[in-house]
């Protein structure tokens, strides 16, 4: 039989326990964007940081994400940002690095031997990121992780000479990796990153830099089923809002993000690098192949790579943030050399 609930009853109801559609939104509601794919380790972080930051603040700040690029590439979602349509982005670094230079110091090409490097070189600098972000009206809320990346290609690439036969990707508007290919007499072909897979398939590239999650991720491995087995360079981005944006915020509130992205995108970057490692024999078992170069090839590289930092600095990054890097890896190394 059905019940007659008493008016009284439903009144108390909603007043305390609205339906969904009648709950408050957010007092502060921020649309992110991001290339990161639906289910990738970095959207699944942002999810848990975006939670943790509403429940904190009792519902007030809340975050919308638009994941696997949705809404255009690094330079679409950047004009988003400025016009208001978005209030932040996952940016890759190459992405935010046409509007933030310095933040590529760290994409240099054969530059840190370990995780352990890049991890002292990138508590010292971030100082100067978030400067150099606040300079240009944004809030640079945590640094991400893509890792140590390799050159995937449809054949071996062992030797410099194997790179020049190749038809190699590069990023779009890229001054630093287009002046390395460069330097090695290889005339790149750019272009955005959600663009690589179907140029990959037609032929357009072969040949292209990712990480080993990168590529699975991105499915880059399928058309390119060899990996030189000596890291290209380290890979990273950043995840940026609008200055304007987060002012609206209170100071306590600010903090909240602030403590919980701290928290989130550290061990985000944990879980990016055990990923690397078990992708390895993922992709193994998937019947790519890793070749190895030499310690010679490696050696002429860092040459080109010596050659390329003198081209560049003062234009793809300054020499402040060049000589901050130089200096602090000089002497880690230095440190670790007396140790041994």
């Amino acid at each position: 039989m059905l019940k007659i609930v008493p008016l009284s009853l439903l009144i108390f109801s909603w007043i305390f326990f609205p339906p969904p559609d009648l709950q408050a939104k957010p007092k502060h509601l921020f649309k992110i964007a991001s290339l990161a794919p639906e289910g990738s380790v970095w959207v699944d972080a942002f999810k848990e940081f975006a939670a943790e930051v509403t429940e904190k603040t009792n519902g007030e700040v809340g975050f919308r994400i638009y994941p696997g690029g949705i809404m255009g590439d690094d330079k679409a979602m950047y004009r988003k940002l400025r016009v208001g349509q978005l209030h932040g982005g996952g940016f890759t670094m190459t992405g935010i690095a046409e509007i933030v230079a310095d933040f590529r110091v760290m994409a240099i090409p054969f530059l840190f031997r370990s995780y352990e490097e890049m991890d002292h070189v990138s508590l010292k600098l971030q100082p100067l990121f978030k400067k150099r972000f606040a300079e240009k009206g944004l809030h640079l809320v945590a640094m991400t992780e893509v890792g140590f990346i390799y050159t995937f290609s449809n054949k071996p690439r062992i030797t410099i000479g194997d790179l020049q036969q190749a038809k190699t990707w590069a990023p779009t508007d890229d001054p630093l990796t287009s002046a390395f290919l460069q330097n090695l007499e290889i005339s790149p072909i750019a272009l955005t990153i959600p663009d690589v897979l179907s140029s990959l398939q037609t032929g357009l590239i072969d040949t292209a830099f990712n990480s080993l999650y990168g590529s699975i991720i991105l499915q880059w491995y399928t058309k390119a089923p060899f990996v030189t087995d000596a890291p290209y360079g380290y890979a990273y981005g950043a995840f940026v809002m609008d200055g304007k944006a987060i002012a609206a915020l209170s100071d306590a509130q600010l903090t909240i993000v602030e403590e919980t992205a701290e928290k989130h995108f550290s061990e985000l970057i944990k879980n990016t690098r055990t990923s690397n490692e078990e992708s390895r024999s993922v992709l193994i078992s998937q019947g790519v192949k890793f070749v190895a170069t030499t310690p010679e090839e490696l050696a002429t590289l860092e040459k080109y790579r010596d050659q390329t930092i003198e081209q560049v600095t003062g234009t793809a990054f300054s020499e402040e943030i060049y000589l901050v890097m130089s200096q602090t890896l000089d002497a880690l190394r230095s440190q670790k050399d007396g140790d041994n």
